[in-house]
């Protein structure tokens, strides 16, 4: 059997020194009174802690005449100086200003929990009800010999339910039947243990190394904390683990550990989080227009940092303040870089060209990492651009799709005026982070590094294809975003689905490519019904949203007449797709063609001067002349490709042009 802690009287010299009993022996040696030695094990047990406790009433208050007495002498003296063992629940119950029967029924359904006996002496002294944890009757009638009249209401109304330090189970039972139960976090938490509770996490391993310009803000951030008074501080980023590693700097800046846990916050976390000396971060993710309240932790009025995403928002308790995770300088990314790929690396191009935050390289890091140990070779950055381009960690959901080919320079003909356009957009977009950094006061203002571009052009002109190229020469992926999947019928979904495809994509840093633009930006019309007034309503937003986008947007469209003019002011660049002319449909032909064909140079020649096709045409007629060719099992001639010519003609609904020659 567990014996009893003996309290006694320890020999400091002089004078004599009284070791003070537990709270729980005192009101165990209470309900001992009547025990006797020989009804079993639990009542002996009883008994000799009712001894130890009469032998250390001896030497306090040696008038105390009786049991009650003596009790009630040693808790005086334990509500002035309680005993190593009881500091914590004395030092809580001070703070929550708990009765004394409140701290009664936390120190017994504490004992309760972690000494056998104990359980086993509640069970036997509560018969025929058998609870191994105090009940309220059974408190009621301890209290009762100690002059305590309102037990009853104190423990089912009084601030230790409130904060959860004690919970009446079970519901359906009266009153004085429930038992009294602390959670058991608290319980080791109260023993000098740490504990903790399901879904409460205090793991920050695996998080991203931060900038230190971000640590040093985390500290600013901290310092707020403590000099406004606000108590919670919402932290945004898109990528959930560098917000999870800036609430732990600013928990360390403010001396304190960080615990992590989503939804509700569960009973009795607030007394936890004060012994624990903890700060809460509630992970949360929130969709675009989403408004959460926050939920307060009874028992805790400290700080409360929120790990979230870049959409919604969030309403008290009390002042909020909100701290949007900047991208860091180049020079703080090259860093980044070097720490997750090596250090011997050269990353300065990648960090300069690339607005990727410290959460994004670390997820890039790893997975260029993984792709080269596949390989077989040593990380550097074709690893990451080869991640990057097929869209890790970069996901938009069903509102995009990803086109994650690589487009060679020798694929995309162009006008050599064309290639020039394209070649400065790309250098726009290489350069955008720094690039109103060394000029005058009015190119800074309000400067955003987002670039807007315009590729419009007939059918088949390349726009798609050349939307590819920009991509492959950035190493972006590209995402083509799916009109159907944005637009909604409903009022305001398409604005929320056009603000959550924004908010994923601009710190993801991809291309986003919005194919046959003017469906979405077309011109804004008069207001003649409430269906014209939503869709200008729409463009408004869109107008709006894409000149605040910090990432890269590309659109196409086969006039330039159907945007709206105020869209056209917020273009960073308009890219003319013309049809090819004779020597650019040359050109496209070899590129399509290229060596396993029968054609010589004068049927080039002929097809460049003759068919005045643009290259999406040309490609169909290429592919069409080797499926013919392939399914006679020969190489592609003249005859092959002129039975496509005149298909695709007759698609187009013109006559096949003369001195084609084999049609």
């Amino acid at each position: 059997m567990n014996r009893p802690e003996e309290p006694g009287v320890a020999m400091a010299g002089a004078p004599t020194q009284v070791v003070l009993p537990r709270l729980a022996d005192l009101a165990f040696a209470l309900l001992a009174t009547e025990c006797n030695a020989t009804q079993g094990a639990e009542a002996a047990w009883l008994e000799a802690l009712g001894r130890a406790v009469d032998r250390c009433g001896r030497a306090l208050a040696p008038a105390a005449q009786g049991r009650e007495a003596v009790v009630q002498a040693l808790m005086s003296a334990w509500l002035g100086d309680p005993p190593a063992s009881d500091r914590a629940l004395y030092a809580l119950a001070a703070r929550e200003a708990l009765s004394l029967p409140e701290t009664l029924a936390a120190a017994l359904s504490c004992v309760a929990e972690l000494t056998p006996m104990a359980a086993r002496s509640l069970i036997w002294l509560q018969h025929p009800v058998g609870s191994a944890r105090p009940t309220v009757g059974l408190l009621a009638s301890l209290c009762a010999r100690l002059g305590e009249v309102d037990t009853l209401a104190l423990l089912a109304e009084g601030d230790g339910r409130r904060i959860g330090l004690l919970q009446l189970e079970p519901e359906e039972r009266p009153l004085c039947e429930r038992s009294v139960r602390t959670p058991l976090p608290l319980v080791m938490a109260l023993a000098g243990y740490q504990g903790c509770f399901d879904g409460v996490s205090s793991e920050g391993h695996g998080l991203p190394m931060l900038p230190e310009s971000t640590i040093a803000a985390a500290s600013s951030q901290a310092a707020g904390l403590r000099q406004d008074g606000a108590r919670v501080l919402l932290l945004r980023s898109a990528v959930a683990g560098e917000a999870r590693a800036a609430a732990v700097a600013v928990a360390a800046a403010s001396g304190r550990r960080p615990v992590f846990y989503e939804g509700e916050p569960p009973r009795g976390l607030g007394p936890w989080l004060w012994l624990q000396d903890r700060v809460p971060v509630l992970q949360v993710v929130l969709a675009p227009g989403e408004r959460r309240r926050l939920v307060e932790i009874p028992g805790y009025d400290g700080p409360l940092l929120v790990a979230t995403g870049l959409e919604g928002s969030i309403e008290g308790p009390g002042a909020v303040s909100q701290w949007r995770l900047p991208v860091p300088p180049a020079d703080e990314r090259a860093r980044l870089w070097r720490a997750a790929l090596g250090d011997a690396l050269a990353v300065d191009k990648l960090a300069a060209h690339h607005r990727h935050g410290a959460g994004r390289i670390a997820e890039l890091g790893q997975a260029a990492r993984s792709a080269a140990a596949r390989a077989g070779d040593t990380p550097g950055v074709a690893h990451v651009v080869q991640v990057a381009r097929r869209g890790v960690g970069a996901d938009l959901g069903a509102l995009a799709e990803l086109l994650d080919d690589d487009i060679a320079d020798e694929a995309l003909v162009l006008a050599p005026a064309q290639r020039q356009a394209l070649d400065s957009l790309v250098a726009r977009c290489q350069l955008r982070d720094t690039l109103a950094a060394r000029l005058g006061l009015a190119a800074r203002a309000r400067y955003k590094p987002g670039v807007r571009a315009l590729l419009v052009g007939p059918s088949g002109t390349g726009k798609t294809l050349a939307a590819g190229w920009i991509a492959t020469r950035l190493g972006l992926p590209l995402y083509r975003v799916d009109l159907a999947s944005v637009t909604s019928k409903y009022i305001g979904e398409t604005e929320k689905n056009l603000a959550e495809l924004f908010g994923r994509a601009e710190h993801a840093e991809v291309v986003l490519l919005f194919d046959e633009a003017d469906s979405l930006f077309g011109k804004r019309t008069d207001v003649k019904d409430a269906n014209d007034r939503f869709a200008n309503q729409q463009t408004n937003y869109l107008l709006q949203r894409i000149e605040s986008f910090e990432g890269i947007t590309l659109l196409t469209s086969n006039s330039r007449a159907r945007f709206d003019s105020a869209f056209t002011r917020r273009l960073d660049a308009i890219v003319e797709f013309l049809a090819p002319g004779p020597v650019e449909r040359r050109a496209l032909w070899l590129a399509h063609l290229g060596e396993a064909n029968t054609l010589d140079a004068v049927a080039l020649n002929r097809l460049a001067a003759n068919c005045d096709l643009a290259g999406g045409h040309i490609r169909n007629v290429v592919l069409a002349a080797a499926a013919m060719a392939g399914a006679r099992g020969r190489q592609l001639g003249e005859a092959d490709l002129s039975a496509a010519l005149a298909a695709e003609y007759r698609k187009l609904g013109k006559q096949m042009p003369a001195g084609t020659g084999g049609a």
